[in-house]
């Protein structure tokens, strides 16, 4: 059964009726999509972002609160919070180890040593 993904940010699928190609697809699209303004954007994390699965999950509940953002980026992150607030986000693991690992959301710091 297909069943589209599109929907308001107030009400969010049930995941049961989503078959297991569309929800591979999903997962794919939102391992691609990293988000490009704000806190957590491309002038904070250069050069694209960073991963909308690896956004914290407080961050997202602001949104859901507050509105997630017009469109298909909108879309993803209220699926993201849906799937990491029901407690699986283990679900992106094999997606992030196949890009190196989850996204790092501090900066390192950049060790100094002073000799004298």
């Amino acid at each position: 059964m297909n069943t589209p993904l599109t929907h308001s940010a107030k009400t969010m699928p049930d995941f049961t009726e989503i078959d297991r190609d569309d929800f591979r697809n999903l997962l794919v699209e939102i391992g691609k999509t990293r988000i490009p303004f704000g806190k957590f954007g491309i002038k904070a994390y250069p050069p694209a972002g960073v991963p909308i699965m690896d956004l914290p999950e407080e961050y997202l509940a602001w949104f859901k609160e507050k509105g997630f953002p017009k469109g298909r980026l909108g879309e993803l992150m209220a699926e993201v919070f849906e799937i990491k607030a029901v407690g699986m986000d283990s679900v992106f693991d094999p997606i992030r180890q196949a890009q190196g690992g989850r996204f790092r959301l501090t900066p390192s710091h950049r060790k100094s040593f002073k000799f004298d």
